[in-house]
């Protein structure tokens, strides 16, 4: 594979985003977004990705709609939560800075629809705000795997204005497969594989002491490099095919 459609899955983009948000900064970020997700839906049709610019992030236009995306980080280490200090105060400085390294890869980042509908929160948006969600993507895919069984979530109502999206890929699986989140689900894809104790969003979606933090700061990197894999491997096979 050519540099230019090289991923690098180590890569730290806030490296290349000037002490910015690297979701909306980073250009290596933008880029390596429109080189994966520009692809087959389920339903065989190419999903194609335009980088916009300074007039947005990506779009996709074509008979199926138009699709304004931006980044979200997937991961969430909680460093300035203010019901998280402390805890976060116990955990040595050089292991807070290696959480971010690794967060900051392709294997801790997806897209979701930029635009507000009716002026209503995005679901980047909604899913930061909801307490019940914390911004942790295990809690969002199961919102989403509940919205595809026609189920009852925190983000129920967010998801549906969305629906044109969701329906891209037709299914949950779909959705899963397309994303590369395989390995945050089980083999049938009935169950989200949570990154601490679920216990059907009743209780604090934040990690209640340093050992329950650590146990999930494991589990999300677990997925996470996992992930990153997935990534590495699917652009490998991309070289193979000459796409």
């Amino acid at each position: 594979m050519t540099n230019e459609n090289h991923i690098d899955i180590k890569f730290d983009f806030r490296s290349d985003a000037a002490g910015k948000d690297p979701d909306s900064h980073s250009q290596t970020l933008r880029r390596y977004h429109r080189l994966l997700w520009s692809k087959k839906l389920p339903d065989g049709t190419f999903f194609a990705l335009e980088d916009l610019g300074s007039k947005g992030y990506l779009r996709h236009q074509s008979a199926l709609g138009e699709f304004r995306l931006s980044s979200d980080t997937v991961f969430r280490a909680f460093p300035n939560h203010k019901k998280m200090q402390h805890i976060i105060t116990q955990v040595p400085e050089v292991d807070r800075e290696e959480v971010q390294h690794r967060g900051y890869t392709m294997g801790g980042m997806i897209l979701f629809p930029a635009v507000k509908i009716d002026g209503k929160q995005t679901i980047n948006q909604a899913r930061g705000m909801n307490a019940k969600i914390e911004d942790r993507f295990d809690l969002t895919l199961e919102c989403i795997r509940r919205y595809y069984n026609g189920e009852l979530s925190p983000l129920t109502h967010t998801l549906a204005r969305y629906s044109a999206f969701f329906l891209l890929f037709g299914d949950f699986r779909g959705y899963v497969d397309f994303f590369l989140l395989q390995d945050l689900v089980t083999n049938d894809y009935s169950v989200v594989r949570f990154w601490a104790p679920f216990h059907d969003f009743t209780t604090s979606a934040l990690p209640n002491d340093i050992d329950a933090y650590r146990r999930y700061l494991t589990e999300m990197f677990i997925w996470i490099d996992a992930r990153n894999q997935r990534i590495s491997m699917g652009c490998e096979l991309t070289q193979r095919s000459g796409a």
